[in-house]
């Protein structure tokens, strides 16, 4: 089984945002980046599958130069190859198509892709990406599971969640629950230095449609400032005339 894990270089959420060139542009000045978490539970979902069934794993990203760190720890952690695609990512369409042409490319069984990044929460790559490779697609993925051709997969749905078969090629919006956080690895000093010798392969982007723009940026309102009461009566008091929501 050959798998391709989709990987999102993202901010750390520790990390102090900011814009720039009138709040048009993210300011990435100072800022910490990571495999979006998402991402994370599926590349070690993949490497389950690679101890435990011999599966190939490859990850790739739509990206600079600038994202090469994340992509090394990927194979730091296990990933046998490493490709990005040398493009901007502008939107969630574009990145659907440049990951659909690695797919085609590479010949994969399997794509695990994170729901949804956690900078731009758009949450589309993966339904997209499925649509453009005509693949099977289950999202919001908690559980998987493939045996030969045949894949069972529980994933969350609106007050539950559901337990269903389908068959390879299949493309999963994973989640949290394809392995726990407590399943999640460290590299560790041997696999950090067998990283520098796995492929990181660079390609072109091929030509597509940039569907959306950015127009402006926009941080929360500051949060107002605490009022501090002592008792019951001046709580009420205030819940009464100011807050005026008794």
């Amino acid at each position: 089984m050959k798998i391709l894990v989709c990987i999102s270089n993202v901010p750390d959420t520790t990390s102090k945002i900011n814009f720039a060139e009138g709040d048009t542009k993210f300011d990435t000045n100072g800022v910490q980046f990571v495999i979006n978490p998402n991402d994370e539970f599926g590349l070690t979902r993949a490497m389950w599958f690679k101890e435990k069934q011999g599966a190939t794993v490859h990850v790739a990203t739509v990206g600079e130069a600038s994202v090469e760190p994340t992509m090394r720890k990927a194979l730091a952690i296990g990933a046998d190859e490493a490709i990005r695609v040398n493009a901007v990512p502008t939107d969630g369409f574009f990145v659907a198509q440049q990951l659909a042409q690695v797919v085609k490319d590479g010949g994969y069984d399997l794509v695990i892709g994170g729901r949804e990044s956690i900078d731009y929460n758009g949450g589309m790559v993966p339904g997209i990406l499925a649509t453009l490779l005509d693949m099977n697609f289950v999202n919001t993925c908690i559980n998987l599971e493939i045996e030969g051709n045949n894949a069972t997969a529980i994933r969350e749905i609106d007050g539950g969640k559901e337990k269903i078969t389908t068959t390879l090629p299949l493309v999963v919006g994973g989640q949290k629950g394809l392995v726990q956080e407590s399943d999640l690895r460290i590299p560790n000093m041997r696999g950090i230095m067998m990283a520098r010798q796995k492929k990181l392969n660079v390609v072109e982007p091929v030509e597509a449609i940039n569907a959306t723009t950015d127009a402006k940026f926009e941080k929360p309102a500051p949060k107002g400032a605490v009022k501090l009461v002592d008792n019951v009566d001046d709580l009420v008091n205030l819940l009464h005339t100011e807050a005026k929501v008794i």
